[in-house]
């Protein structure tokens, strides 16, 4: 079949290349609509401190925070994580709860603490938060979210988000869950685009942001496999007004401006080895005045050291090294020699 003119000159069209935009949450606006995610286990102040200095997010996210937590354990219980560091940009923190009196408290106390904006986890999948009616479950009771969402709008006066995981292709689940969205007052949604009981080796649903992004005048913000340049543009492409990126961010605090320069088509320069042993470093020492306590910072240190490791070829033995680190002297020793005399 022979195509006519139209064809033609449409094939020779630019294509539209996915583009960053300013970000409109609440009353305020955002530079940049890229926003580093939240992280069990990592991304509290000294992660999110290093993630501000490097890439400037539109926001970064506490560690889920369990409204239980806020309410009925010491603040040096808490103290990891709600603390708040000055050198760190806009904050916001994520809760889980199902109660809607325990979740307004808590939206009020973390209103006070320093929280730019709230985000309600409604996507975790670990077992022993569903069997407590929270995360992930939440969007199995449609009237029990809708009360949750209202409970948290009437106890602060900042922008207030859920973040949600989607379903096996269930048109009538989305159509539900929709009408909550609409009812509730919702300033942004964040969607995860994998079901609960997916792992990271099931690819990002794009489709399914893309039905939120569609159908919501509220800003989504789309969450999974974002990496790359590559990643960035696919999830862009799906309509939505920013893009969270959690995991890839853990051990590259410069992902973010990375990917910035990248789709804006300017040059990045990286960090050199010595430059991400010394960052790495910093991310340890911040943990231990953050937790007042050396040993724990080297056990939160183990998590992560693979991560920094990445442009090493002798990644797997500088973790295992830092696995048997018992000091912060030791370690500082292994990370001077591995990021400077090995490639």
């Amino acid at each position: 079949m022979m195509l006519n003119w139209q064809d033609l000159l449409d094939i020779h069209k630019p294509m539209k290349v996915p583009r960053l935009n300013p970000l409109i949450l609440g009353q305020t606006s955002y530079t940049s609509n890229l926003i580093q995610g939240p992280l069990a286990g990592i991304s509290c102040a000294p992660f999110r401190v290093l993630t501000a200095r490097y890439s400037q997010p539109a926001f970064s996210c506490t560690e889920m925070i369990s409204c239980k937590t806020l309410l009925h354990q010491s603040f040096s219980a808490q103290k990891r994580l709600v603390m708040k560091d000055s050198e760190e940009g806009p904050l916001c923190f994520q809760l889980a709860g199902s109660d809607p009196s325990e979740l307004a408290l808590a939206t009020k106390m973390v209103s006070d603490l320093g929280a730019d904006l709230i985000n309600l986890n409604c996507g975790c999948p670990v077992k022993k938060i569903r069997r407590k009616g929270a995360g992930s479950s939440l969007l199995l009771e449609p009237l029990k979210l809708l009360q949750l969402i209202q409970a948290m709008k009437q106890s602060t006066h900042l922008p207030v988000s859920i973040k949600i995981r989607v379903e096996n292709q269930d048109e009538l689940f989305h159509e539900d869950l929709l009408k909550v969205l609409r009812d509730s007052g919702l300033d942004f949604l964040v969607v995860h685009g994998r079901h609960w009981t997916e792992h990271y080796d099931i690819p990002c649903r794009y489709d399914s942001i893309a039905f939120f992004a569609e159908n919501l005048k509220i800003p989504v913000i789309g969450n999974g496999d974002v990496a790359c340049l590559a990643s960035l543009e696919k999830m862009l492409a799906t309509g939505c007004a920013a893009v969270m990126i959690a995991r890839a961010g853990v051990g590259q605090p410069w992902l973010i401006k990375k990917l910035t320069a990248e789709i804006n088509q300017e040059v990045f320069i990286p960090p050199s080895l010595q430059e991400i042993g010394a960052v790495f470093m910093e991310h340890v020492l911040r943990l231990k005045d953050l937790l007042e306590d050396e040993r724990f910072a080297i056990l939160q240190a183990r998590k992560f050291a693979k991560y920094y490791a990445r442009p090493l070829t002798t990644r797997a033995e500088f973790s295992m090294a830092v696995n048997a680190c018992e000091s912060l002297k030791n370690l500082e020793e292994l990370t001077v020699r591995y990021f400077k005399d090995f490639s």
